[in-house]
């Protein structure tokens, strides 16, 4: 099994490109199912997330071109679905592995009326129940019965109709799953309380790419007027805001001067809103693939520690509160941590502890003194972002870090440590070699 080795070594510096967005490109690509094609698909991050939800569509039928660029930090794939396999079933053995598989079964009934999807699985940070979705697509007039383990649905007459729904509660996955559902129901669907985030909006800016009638984007009602088909498009991934908010949380903890190329700096602003008030600098440049963000924190600059709440959309992402909980380890004066979005999102806290954090856990709060002066050891990922705030503790530590388990970091991040050796880290992986 493959791990990191971190000798801390202080500041960061250099440029590093950011990678598409991993959570962009999982909805985008189970849009593929839309449409018979050719649906192209750029800047997707070379992650372990996204080859299994190639394999997802592969089971389903699709064809899939897949182009590695030369760094091997991301993807072109160009999908057809000419001939969907029969039953249209997405096997347990590759949903297991990734929640996000359930992104299919929207697609799938819009398209032909009938999926069999297995009820999937992922990282252990709370429930994050399926109901929402199931609740909506029965709504438009689907049958569903969860049989084995199985969401086992049909659509009597093979199309979904429009309708007008309120979700109970913001959901990213939900928000995705039915608007693909809709883009092809017979009539009119409106979405109420949808989700913000901007891999949200990228969805829906592809199916429009793809012939689909889609008013409110980026707003939290949606309106579909749905349409009879969909073509093709060719369509780049948004930049990977979670990777980028890693990097920058990275270079603050452990100093330095560093340029994020090729970011949108607005997803970023409940971030680096925060770092600057705890003594961080960033700068907003124009760069040849878009725009740049210049972070800096000067090796020995006091940090002032702050208190984080995640939530929704544009507010603070919980997929950055352990990378942030990493960097007020280093920040002097108490921070207050509230997790409001996934109830047991503090795993990665005990090993932290390891390295020498001074914290405590009570409840949905963590609170965190420092700054703390880390000591390396050995600690164990126990999910994708609980793996990046470990990396990130291992910079700043002293001595040697081991961090096991990075099979986690793997689903999400494309090349993170050759990315961080590149800004001057010293870190290897032993086991295998870079995803």
């Amino acid at each position: 099994m493959d791990r990191l080795v971190i000798e801390g070594n202080g500041p960061l510096s250099g440029r590093v490109r950011v990678s598409g967005a991993k959570n962009a490109a999982l909805p985008c690509l189970a849009a593929a199912l839309l449409t018979e094609g050719p649906l192209t698909l750029t800047r997707l991050p070379a992650v372990s997330d996204i080859r299994t939800m190639l394999k997802v569509l592969q089971a389903l039928g699709t064809s899939a071109e897949v182009v590695k660029d030369p760094e091997g930090f991301e993807l072109t794939a160009t999908l057809a679905l000419a001939n969907p396999a029969e039953g249209l079933r997405a096997p347990y053995e590759l949903v297991k592995t990734m929640r996000a598989s359930i992104l299919v079964l929207g697609p799938l009934l819009a398209r032909f009326g009938r999926a069999s999807v297995s009820l999937p699985g992922g990282c252990a940070i709370g429930a994050r129940p399926v109901n929402l979705h199931l609740e909506a697509l029965e709504r438009m007039g689907a049958q569903i019965a969860i049989t084995g383990g199985y969401v086992e649905a049909l659509v009597p007459g093979g199309r979904l109709k429009g309708m007008d729904h309120t979700f109970d509660k913001v959901s990213v996955g939900a928000t995705e799953n039915i608007l693909t559902a809709a883009v092809l129901a017979r009539g009119t669907t409106v979405l109420r309380n949808c989700a913000l985030e901007p891999e949200v909006t990228d969805l829906a800016r592809l199916l429009v790419k793809m012939g689909a009638q889609i008013e409110g984007i980026g707003t939290p009602m949606l309106t579909i007027h749905g349409v009879e088909r969909l073509g093709g498009c060719t369509h780049a991934t948004i930049p990977d805001r979670i990777e980028a908010g890693t990097h920058v949380c990275a270079v603050v903890a452990a100093g330095g001067d560093v340029v994020l190329e090729a970011v949108e700096p607005e997803d970023l602003r409940s971030l680096t809103d925060l770092l600057e008030r705890c003594g961080a600098a960033f700068t907003i440049r124009e760069g040849a693939e878009g725009l740049n963000l210049r972070v800096q924190r000067e090796p020995g600059q006091k940090l002032r520690a702050k208190d984080v709440q995640t939530a929704p959309f544009p507010a603070f992402p919980t997929d950055l509160q352990a990378q942030v909980m990493a960097v007020m380890t280093q920040a002097h004066g108490i921070s207050v941590i509230k997790e409001t979005i996934f109830e047991n999102r503090f795993q990665h806290a005990m090993e932290l502890e390891r390295l020498g954090a001074n914290l405590r856990i009570d409840g949905g709060t963590a609170i965190v003194a420092g700054p703390c002066r880390l000591q390396g050891c050995t600690v164990m990922a126990t999910d994708l972002r609980a793996s990046a705030a470990l990396v990130i503790a291992g910079l700043v530590a002293e001595g040697t870090t081991t961090v096991d388990r990075i099979y986690h970091l793997d689903r999400g991040y494309a090349g993170l440590e050759r990315k961080l050796e590149g800004l001057g880290a010293r870190i290897r992986r032993i086991g295998g070699g870079s995803v």
